[in-house]
């Protein structure tokens, strides 16, 4: 599809025309976006399926992205080279035709999200070091990262999802053209529906973006419903509960279409971000725009949780942390090894391990079976953690 004809898609799409459902372009054969959804009170409207760039390996494959119709890229200073990758493609787009969302972090390994306690000007210098990197004079979106990432302590995550010095910096961000957007994401594993809530509630947010698939998070739905009624945007992420490797008997159906449909077939989501980091990717995962979820799909997700139910863990739920006897920030592991593991993102992972306050060294020589017995979902956690530790405790 050639890009004045994506634009044109896009206008119809977003006008709410019917166009061919199949999730083929009838001419070219490939899958492309066929909906798009309004983001919150912002104005946008956002591809339903839209791009993570937390592994973008190439500029190349942004402009294949918008090609399909994609328009909703999600970024961060500490994503690799996402944000030069993208910024090496903005001489060939329109850039009023896209959305770039990223974070304010700083540009060193992950994670490298801004900590309560940063300075008005560190968020400002945060942002004009993604514009200068990204090609661009403003960002559409930028994000209040991991929040319950690092504060077990509900009251001192608050104070940095309404932080005065982030506050006044996105301020004086908006007021000079450089930011358009607030936004807050969160992906536990401490009091997620608690914090986004909170900032749906203050007023400071135009959206938010929350874990959410079918395996975990059941308080989330009461976040979005919230979300939609204070026309907050909800964008999706986490939404592969797991990503796992498959050994399943799905006749010829994948389970990534079948996932994003269930996410989508909430009305109050805007849309997803998955990260996509080959042209196959775009392929598969776009067979789910503007789709909806089936029965069939049902079976798909049932299968997976069969198999995977007790190997996945919800790390929104935190049910054995309290009774770790050495406090082990058991669930913040856990994601760490996902992106290990699953995920594909080795360095990343061993290198956010590292900045593990109590890790998993000492589960070896634990004797306990609280965390085990704790467990909701009766996963293996002692297990799971020894395992962690000896892979991402290993030398890059």
């Amino acid at each position: 599809m050639k890009r004045r004809d994506f634009f044109k898609a896009s206008a119809i799409a977003a006008a709410g025309i019917a166009v061919n459902t199949s999730g083929v372009d009838a001419d070219t054969g490939k899958t492309v976006v066929k909906s798009y959804r309004e983001l919150g009170k912002t104005g946008l409207k956002m591809s339903d399926i839209s791009f993570g760039c937390g592994r973008l390996p190439s500029s190349s494959l942004v402009l294949r992205a918008i090609d399909r119709g994609i328009n909703y890229f999600d970024t961060a200073p500490d994503y690799g080279k996402s944000e030069e990758n993208i910024g090496g493609a903005m001489n060939k787009i329109q850039r009023e035709k896209i959305i770039i969302a990223s974070k304010f972090c700083t540009f060193k390994p992950y994670p490298g999200h801004l900590p309560l306690g940063s300075k008005k000007n560190e968020y400002i210098a945060s942002v004009e070091g993604s514009l200068s990197r990204l090609k661009t004079d403003y960002l559409d979106i930028v994000f209040v990262h991991a929040i319950g990432e690092s504060h077990k302590d509900v009251k001192e995550a608050e104070k940095r999802l309404l932080d005065n010095e982030m506050l006044s910096a996105f301020e004086t961000l908006k007021k000079t053209g450089k930011v358009r957007f607030l936004a807050v994401s969160s992906h536990g594993p401490n009091n997620m529906e608690h914090l986004l809530l909170k900032a749906v509630n203050s007023g400071y947010y135009d959206l938010i973006m929350p874990a959410f698939n079918f395996m975990k998070f059941p308080n989330v739905p009461q976040v979005i419903k919230e979300a939609k009624e204070k026309n907050v945007g909800v964008v999706a992420m986490k939404t592969l509960a797991g990503a796992k490797e498959m050994d399943l008997d799905l006749k010829g159906k994948a389970f990534e279409p079948s996932v994003f449909k269930w996410v989508l077939k909430h009305s109050e989501i805007s849309g997803l971000v998955i990260t996509i980091k080959t042209v196959s990717d775009l392929d598969l995962f776009l067979q789910a725009s503007g789709q909806p979820f089936t029965a069939e799909d049902r079976k798909v997700l049932d299968l997976y949780a069969a198999k995977y139910g007790k190997e996945y863990c919800r790390t929104g739920c935190s049910d054995c942390e309290p009774l770790c006897p050495n406090g082990v920030d058991i669930a913040s592991i856990m994601r760490y090894h996902m992106y290990f593991k699953d995920y594909g993102a080795e360095k990343r992972a061993m290198t956010a391990y590292r900045t593990v306050k109590n890790n998993a060294e000492g589960c070896a020589a634990c004797k306990t079976k609280r965390c085990m017995d704790a467990c909701t979902y009766g996963l293996p956690v002692r297990e799971m953690l020894i395992e962690s530790h000896e892979n991402l405790s290993s030398s890059i």
